[in-house]
């Protein structure tokens, strides 16, 4: 038996072909998206380890996280001082020390925009030539606030020289220092396309606020000091409960964790959508396996006649299937290595750049391709080799196609409208939950629903089909038959169907969602916001109260308010308070009140709708606020209103906030323009801030683009890896056709003897893989629908401004797309079966 399962796979070689090409493009996904993630984990926790070369022990205070330029600490606390920096480097075992001052500092190009990421601009300060952490390429060390020196990167990028003149800013006016040197660094931030500027240590402690103090001491060991016993002797010098010692072994450890950890979610999605691959690749296995048992009954009945059992039969199928993972397990993994290297690439072709470093094929990479593709293969074929082995030996001398019992398809009925009404009811039941709980029942009933169709399929399959009819009808007698042909074995035209149809589900459900949000954010900025503009920094990060003056006092602007955020105790809870201009707020927002009036000033103060409900307040109720320096004040809610993503929380006048706060930052400025949003209007902010390029000046139309930027990437990034699943599903109808017209040789052999020319022949094939192509795309883009409703239904309860809307264009674009993909997929077996030999074709069994 095992030395016929490998006959009938080289005899079948070609027929096999596309489901090892489904298997295949599958594993490669899996496999490349390990290298890929295996390759830039490693890149980066190399980069990451040379980056703490010069350091042993690194002291930091109890609170912080790190001080590494770009990595600030993420709270106050106790402050390491000039004073603990020199004890630190008299301590025994010590060979130097040095104090790290970091912080955000944006860098402009020539063209006056930020180079780089916002998210990973940074500055520090260099220690001069004793500093072995930024080796110098060319010019000199800085001094004083007049010069810098920059990345040889960042350098790059900009055109920048030595010497040359460089606009920057930290959090308050631009700074034009001289270019005084140029550094290389193994900085992880920098390699992924950040800049790093450094100043002299007192210019830099100057401009991050830190006068006098550091935000790490990295302490370096003399030859012979291990960095466990120069921790100790640092932990017997330094004040007790201010500081902690780590050793930069520690630090690394921590840090590649940190890194593997970030790798995982990257690597999980991109799993997902492998997976989803692969799961339309088991369609096609199981389909080519029922296809070639039966048309191996015969073969396989007179197998059972001489004396072979039923477990040999489905081992024979079995085996044939293990061959066939094999075989496109080991051609997948080597197909996954090239995507690695790949995607790697592409990176690059973005602006992201990685640190150098070998590809990285682990062993369990190559097992894990050898395993799925194997593994995949073999349970798809498990239930056609199962089927075989069902096979009387009677068989041998009836008909090669025995048709669905009565009693099979009714169970198979059943079940498919018990699983889609339980996928319906739990989906309905969980868009009444709140966002959190409802996403494993949302997901579980997905996966039923999907389930239930694909049970129901086959007989969906006869009055969807039978719809086309009257199109059908134009294309003649070659019309009629492709009718007939598609819903001649419903199970077959379902499995085929099903593997595209779960693509365009995914793709439908995901555009439904997209569309839908950006339209209900365009809604909330432009409902929410009276302002013509709002000001914040590149990064996020707050801006210095400097701003708000510069911008009330610029020509043009009518009304401006600060957004400035401060921490408070309330009912034995912590609430954030939100600080703005009283007198104006009126003017640049539009907030529906549910409750009393918009009106903040003095003790009063207006809350949003969910925090009242939470804490029994109404217009009217007094409440009390102790703030960040320990002093209490009794707050009056003059008003509720519905808050948004954008704007919620408790507001109060920036009067009463601000003597509280230890140092006042806003997170944004709102202003309001005599003659609105104008392009002059806007230079004329641009120009009163400097031509900052840490600042952005935003009217609702630029906040709507920058997130539809957000979702178009993502949607996009979706379209692409869902495009594995949509090729795996056009293999699926290939195969299925070639298969088909194979099966069906005698019977084209006979259309053509009784006149049915060649052109005709092809019309027929084709328009039998549109049919079918189209009755998928027709299930995915319905169920992707239902989803994208359901998910919605979630989002409004977060979201007021949100509701469902359909996309339609998209939508008869992917409805194209399944049509495009049946034509595409019926050209090869389509000129296949129009160049049989017709006489040979009669004569074949």
């Amino acid at each position: 038996m095992f030395r016929t399962a490998l006959r009938n796979v080289l005899a079948h070689k070609a027929r096999l072909l596309m489901t090892v090409l489904a298997v295949m493009l599958g594993v490669a996904f899996v496999s490349g998206t390990l290298v890929f993630t295996n390759t830039i984990s490693e890149a980066y926790q190399k980069s990451s380890a040379k980056g703490f070369g010069q350091v042993d022990v690194a002291v930091r205070p109890q609170s912080g996280h790190s001080g590494h330029p770009g990595r600030e600490r993420s709270g106050p606390g106790p402050e390491l001082t000039q004073a603990m920096l020199d004890k630190a480097a008299k301590v025994p075992g010590a060979a130097s020390a040095t104090g790290v001052v970091s912080g955000f500092t944006a860098v402009a190009g020539k063209d006056g925009k930020l180079l780089g990421s916002g998210w990973q601009s940074a500055g520090g300060n260099y220690w001069g030539a004793k500093d072995a952490r930024y080796p110098l390429t060319g010019g000199h060390a800085p001094h004083g606030p007049g010069e810098v020196l920059i990345d040889s990167k960042t350098a790059e990028r900009g055109g920048f020289h030595v010497g040359d003149t460089l606009r920057l800013s930290v959090n308050g006016p631009v700074l034009t220092p001289r270019v005084s040197g140029i550094f290389t660094t193994d900085d992880g931030n920098v390699a992924a396309g950040g800049s790093l500027a450094l100043f002299d240590t007192p210019t830099a402690q100057s401009l991050f606020g830190k006068k006098g103090t550091f935000d790490e001491i990295d302490v370096k060991a003399a030859p012979g000091t291990g960095q466990s016993a120069l921790k100790a002797a640092l932990d017997k010098v330094l004040p007790a409960g201010q500081v902690e010692t780590t050793t930069a072994r520690k630090l690394a450890d921590d840090q590649a964790k940190d890194i593997a950890e970030g790798m995982s979610g990257l690597k999980q999605v991109l799993l997902v959508f492998a997976g989803i691959a692969l799961f339309v690749g088991t369609f096609i296995i199981a389909n080519t396996f029922t296809m070639l048992v039966a048309q191996r009954t015969k073969e396989l009945a007179l197998l059972r006649a001489v004396g072979a059992s039923r477990r040999q039969v489905t081992r024979s199928v079995l085996i044939e299937a293990f061959v066939v993972g094999a075989v496109a397990g080991v051609t997948g993994l080597a197909a996954g290595v090239g995507i690695g290297a790949g995607l790697r690439s592409l990176l690059g072709s973005f602006g992201a750049s990685v640190p150098d470093g070998p590809l990285v094929v682990t062993p369990g990479t190559a097992a894990a391709a050898l395993a799925v593709g194997v593994v995949i293969t073999v349970l798809a074929a498990w239930l056609p080799g199962r089927r075989a082995a069902k096979i009387p030996p009677v068989a041998a001398m009836s008909s090669v196609h025995a048709a669905a019992t009565t009693k099979s398809l009714v169970l198979r009925n059943t079940l498919g409208a018990l699983f889609s009404a339980a996928g319906v009811a739990v989906v309905l039941a969980a868009t009444t939950m709140s966002t959190d709980s409802a996403q494993a029942p949302m997901g579980l009933g997905a996966v039923l629903l999907i389930i239930g169709v694909f049970i129901l399929t086959p007989l969906l399959s006869r009055p969807l089909i039978a719809a086309s009819a009257p199109v059908l009808r134009v294309f003649g007698v070659s019309g009629r038959l492709a009718r007939q042909n598609s819903v001649r074995n419903p199970r077959r035209t379902a499995a085929t169907a099903s593997a595209l149809m779960i693509g365009l589900t995914l793709i439908t459900g995901m555009t439904v969602m997209a569309g839908s949000l950006q339209t209900a954010i365009d809604k909330m900025a432009s409902s929410a916001l009276r302002a013509d503009y709002v000001v914040t920094m590149a990064n996020r990060t707050p801006l210095s109260p400097e701003v708000a003056k510069k911008i009330a006092a610029t020509e043009g602007v009518t009304a401006s308010s600060p957004l400035r955020n401060g921490a408070s105790r309330i009912d034995g809870g912590t609430e954030y308070l939100t600080g703005v201009d009283g007198a104006h707020i009126g003017e640049l927002t539009d907030l529906k009140v549910t409750d009393g009036s918009f009106a903040v000033g003095g003790d009063r103060i207006v809350v949003d709708k969910d925090r009242a409900e939470r804490h029994h307040w109404k217009a009217g109720s007094v409440l009390t606020a102790r703030f960040e320096d320990g002093a209490s004040r009794r707050l009056t809610v003059a008003g509720v209103y519905d808050g948004n993503q954008m704007i919620n929380g408790i507001i109060l006048d920036e009067k009463v906030l601000t003597p509280h706060l230890r140092g006042p930052a806003d997170m944004q400025v709102m202003v309001k323009m005599s003659g609105g949003a104008s392009g002059a209007a806007k230079d004329r902010l641009v120009k009163a801030l400097g031509s900052n390029p840490a600042m952005e000046v935003q009217d609702k139309q630029d906040i709507s683009n920058g997130i539809a930027q957000v979702f178009t990437l993502i949607l996009n990034m979706v379209y692409g890896l869902l495009g594995m699943a949509v090729i795996v599903s056009v293999l699926g109808v290939i195969n299925t056709l070639a298969m088909s017209v194979f099966e069906r040789s005698q019977e084209i052999g006979m259309l053509r003897a009784i006149g049915l020319d060649r052109r005709a022949v092809k019309r027929m094939v084709r328009l039998e893989s549109l049919v079918i192509s189209l009755f998928g795309g027709v299930l995915g883009i319905g169920l992707g629908v239902f989803f994208g409703w359901a998910a919605g239904e979630l989002l409004g309860t977060k979201m007021p401004t949100y509701e469902l809307v359909l996309p339609w264009g998209r939508i008869a674009l992917f409805l194209a797309l399944a049509g495009v993909v049946g034509i595409l997929a019926a050209l090869w077996p389509a000129r296949r079966a129009s160049r049989l030999n017709m006489l040979a074709s009669i004569k074949a069994e």
